[in-house]
């Protein structure tokens, strides 16, 4: 019989792994670099051209490319050694943070050269994202962690998000961002280090008899059949598309709004990276059979609430426990969205089906982004955020009937498990 498991302590249970322990203090250290470099890309080019839409425009050159390379990432992922793609990946950040560092230190760089640069990201992580998050579900010694895994990630993104912004912009003001890139450059030695030090399973070559077109339609035929997989997706499309978007105003709330610096960006970046860390670890603390699909509803509708609150807020402080609240709601979004696929998906398609996972959250961001700011432009970016915040809303209430279907259906399945007891019971 197992002993039951503290909910504090079943948070750390992941951790019993070693290769998921190396990973995830390695990748922690790369992520605070991430997300110094990202702060101090969006913030040089709000500098530069005081345009909310040239702010989207930039994160549409940092993530659409996922968008259009994320399902050949996919397979890439399902036919090759993910080990293998996944170092690669990390390597080739490296060299595209350094030569970022190199452009912006020369002095002599235009903010055409620095989105040319976030479009080689973009590419980089379309292979990145499928191998990583596939990987990691290699590396459990136990699956049943999985779940925990995966909140623990967030939790990781989330502190990262909390520290890399706030480091980010006192260093934009002191030394400048050719240092926050250059950082962010040596970064990447912990994660490529932690990779190299674990003992994954050796990688069995599987035999591919068809081509990799064949496995993209393949992927496509099993998403669309396994509503499991397919509802939450959609979910999750709409949310990055209309939603989430909502950071590529963050600039100009720091800039104009607040009549701030690169330190007041950063600290409204952290203040979502302190509400996100704490919706992780609810998420990673409850038991194996919690209603996730439950709490997806309940944090959207905080999510909701959350952007309709900041939208307007103009005292700091206020605004930042707003701030706080809407990361709590958001984090929801990507880590059940995660889990959920990643416990339904069948093993052999892990890979592709991550990869439209990838599109679905990186992809309709830039996209998002694009609207968003020009919608700000005509607006404003305050009334824009409202707009967020009552879709957002909206998107919760459409999936209701979906989300409760599941439950009934949860429901039902539990009283025939019951009925079969009784009747071993009864015929025993």
């Amino acid at each position: 019989m197992k002993r039951a498991v503290e909910p504090r302590f079943q948070a750390l249970r992941p951790f019993e792994s070693r290769n998921y322990r190396l990973y995830f203090f390695g990748q922690s250290l790369s992520l605070i670099g991430t997300w110094m470099q990202r702060t101090a890309v969006y913030w040089l080019v709000y500098d530069q051209t005081s345009s909310s839409f040239m702010l989207g425009v930039a994160v549409f050159c940092t993530q659409f490319p996922s968008f259009l390379l994320s399902i050949l990432g996919g397979v890439i992922s399902d036919r090759y050694n993910r080990f293998k793609v996944l170092l690669s990946t990390q390597v080739a950040s490296l060299i595209q943070a350094a030569a970022l560092t190199a452009l912006v230190i020369s002095g002599n760089y235009e903010v055409w050269q620095i989105l040319t640069l976030s479009v080689l990201l973009g590419i980089i992580n379309a292979f990145d994202v499928p191998a990583r998050q596939a990987t990691v579900y290699d590396m459990m010694n136990n699956k049943d962690d999985v779940p925990g895994a995966i909140a623990l990630n967030s939790s990781m993104v989330h502190m990262a998000r909390l520290i890399g912004p706030a480091l980010s912009g006192i260093v934009l003001e002191k030394l400048g961002a050719g240092v926050c890139f250059a950082i962010n450059a040596f970064s990447f030695i912990a994660v490529i280090v932690s990779l190299l030090m674990m003992k994954l399973p050796h990688h069995k070559i599987a035999s591919h008899p068809t081509n990799a077109l064949a496995d993209l339609k393949n992927g496509f035929t099993y998403l669309r059949n396994t509503p499991e997989i397919n509802r939450v997706m959609m979910m999750l499309a709409l949310i990055s598309l209309l939603s989430l978007p909502y950071i590529t105003l963050l600039p100009v709330y720091a800039k104009d709004i607040f009549a701030g610096s690169a330190s007041v960006f950063g600290y409204l970046n952290s203040f979502i990276g302190l509400g996100a860390i704490s919706g992780a670890y609810f998420l990673a603390s409850r038991s194996p059979g919690a209603d996730l699909k439950g709490i997806l509803f309940i944090n959207t509708i905080v999510f909701g609430v959350g952007l309709l609150s900041f939208s307007h807020a103009t005292v700091f402080p206020i605004a930042l426990a707003f701030l706080s609240v809407t990361g709590f709601g958001m984090m929801s979004q990507t880590t059940i969205s995660n889990t959920l696929i990643q416990l339904a998906v069948t093993p052999t398609m892990r890979g592709r089906v991550i990869s439209y996972y990838a599109m679905a959250f990186f992809g309709m961001q830039p996209i998002g982004s694009l609207l968003i700011g020009a919608l700000s432009h005509r607006i404003g970016p305050q009334n824009t955020m409202f707009v967020q915040g009552i879709v957002t809303i909206i998107i919760a209430l459409i999936f209701i009937p979906f989300l409760k279907a599941k439950l009934l259906r949860r429901r039902d399945k539990m009283k025939i498990e019951q009925l079969k007891e009784r009747t071993i019971e009864t015929t025993g």
